[in-house]
């Protein structure tokens, strides 16, 4: 891609909008760019001044240029994408478009419905205790846009891919795709199932019989997908007699690869059977990139968890309470329940995504005393569970631990895990989670 006279426009001036802007506009790109917020100055935003800007819509500007690049979650349906299509201008996301200017050593790319950032983050663990130049960047911790100068040929980069990062990223090569499960999710945003899994499916497209793609092997959607891609496959969590395969047994891990059978027994300190695929799926990436079993074995033994996935805050009379903020869907939820046996305290609700929460009705029936919902989800959450556990509408977290602290027993577990997003009364889910958190850690 050549940077003399293109114009760039991008649209969405948020984290990923903001470093796509930045990185196009250092780059000697002409850049508009386009949000429907309120306004805020080139200061406020760290944005580089060279980029004109507009707010409060997106106007017929956009269609001057010859790239727009998406930030994630942008709306499809918008006017402007039709009118752009019809003018056959290109639409890429910030992560298509910062891979022009990087060329890494190797790239580790994982996606998922759930459990992306825990695995991510234990892969870059692991690869950073061997290659000290290694970057993370994605969907966690930075958008890759912002990373370009750390990026050379010896570096290995981690990134954690969201679904709408891959539908719109059509020219990306991972060496090493992940692909944990998928389960519906996002459906206000890509419409239909189909679509979300075509867009999760995006991982794998592009990949070469020199490349790996590991996946799932319990995910039926996901068998269906590998069955046909040309990169080399390996599963995890299958048992069966092939090579390219890992899984867990009686607390060991073994790796079958290449005629070869590995045995290690790390000590797992996270809970849940969906934290055995994600360690299981870290180890496959790491093994693939020839990293000593001893140091997976270390940093496993080590790894205890990343902030609001299940993680322990406090116990207060024999009470424990769990942040789940980033249950962002019903899936996440039902990981959460799974990894605990009764006496639950449930807090639900946020900004409803498009998926019934039915397929947690029977688990809730089972494990939970009562459920507290918040936000805006709230009568349709209510509406779906109803004679599942006994409810109460709270409104705020808050109030919702507050009626909580009212009702509580020793040995009950108070979990926060709301399978909604969090945009209703929230900036994103770790603000949520850290607001859950601070309200815990003031109880006496």
């Amino acid at each position: 891609m050549k940077n003399i006279k293109i114009n760039i426009a991008v649209i969405g001036l948020g984290k990923s909008g903001i470093a796509a802007a930045n990185l196009a506009a250092n780059k000697g790109y002409n850049v508009f760019a386009s949000d429907s917020g309120k306004f805020k100055t080139h200061l406020e935003m760290k944005l580089n001044k060279k980029v004109l800007v507009e707010f409060g819509k997106h106007s017929e500007k956009i269609l001057d240029s010859d790239i727009i690049i998406k930030s994630p979650g942008i709306n499809t349906d918008l006017p402007i994408f039709k009118s752009a299509e019809k003018r056959n201008i290109p639409v890429i996301s910030e992560f298509d478009f910062a891979l022009n200017f990087v060329k890494p050593k190797k790239f580790i790319a994982i996606t998922g419905t759930n459990g992306k950032t825990t695995t991510t983050t234990l892969v870059y663990k692991i690869i950073k205790k061997a290659y000290k130049n290694t970057v993370v960047a994605g969907n966690i911790g930075y958008p890759l846009s912002s990373v370009v100068k750390k990026i050379n040929n010896k570096t290995i980069v981690v990134s954690e891919l969201s679904s709408y990062q891959l539908e719109d990223s059509p020219n990306f090569r991972p060496d090493i795709s992940v692909s944990l499960n998928i389960t519906p999710d996002h459906l206000k945003h890509h419409k239909t199932m189909k679509n979300y899994i075509k867009a999760k499916s995006n991982i794998f497209v592009n990949q070469t019989s020199k490349n790996f793609a590991i996946y799932n092997y319990q995910d039926k959607i996901l068998r269906n997908i590998t069955s046909n891609i040309k990169a080399v496959t390996f599963s995890f969590n299958t048992n069966l007699k092939k090579t390219n395969t890992i899984y867990y047994d009686n607390g060991s891990i073994y790796i079958k690869y290449k005629n070869k059978q590995i045995k290690f027994s790390p000590k797992i300190r996270i809970p849940g059977k969906h934290n055995i695929d994600n360690i299981l799926s870290s180890v496959a990436v790491a093994y693939l990139l020839g990293i000593k079993i001893d140091v997976i074995e270390n940093v496993i033994s080590s790894f205890k968890g990343v902030e609001h996935r299940i993680e322990f805050v406090k116990s207060i009379d024999n009470v424990q309470y769990y942040n789940d903020s980033k249950a962002t869907n019903v899936d996440s939820t039902k990981v959460a329940l799974e990894s605990f046996d009764s006496n639950i305290q449930l807090i639900l609700g946020g900004q409803d995504k498009g998926s019934s929460y039915k397929p947690i009705y029977n688990l809730i029936k089972k494990k939970v005393k009562n459920i507290f919902l918040i936000g805006e989800a709230t009568p349709i959450i209510k509406k779906e569970l109803e004679g599942s556990a006994t409810i109460y509408e709270c409104k705020t977290l808050l109030n919702a631990v507050k009626k909580i602290k009212t009702l509580v027993k020793q040995k009950d577990v108070v979990l926060f895990s709301p399978a909604c997003a969090s945009f209703d009364q929230f900036d994103n889910f770790e603000h949520r989670g850290q607001e859950f958190k601070n309200i815990v850690l003031s109880l006496k």
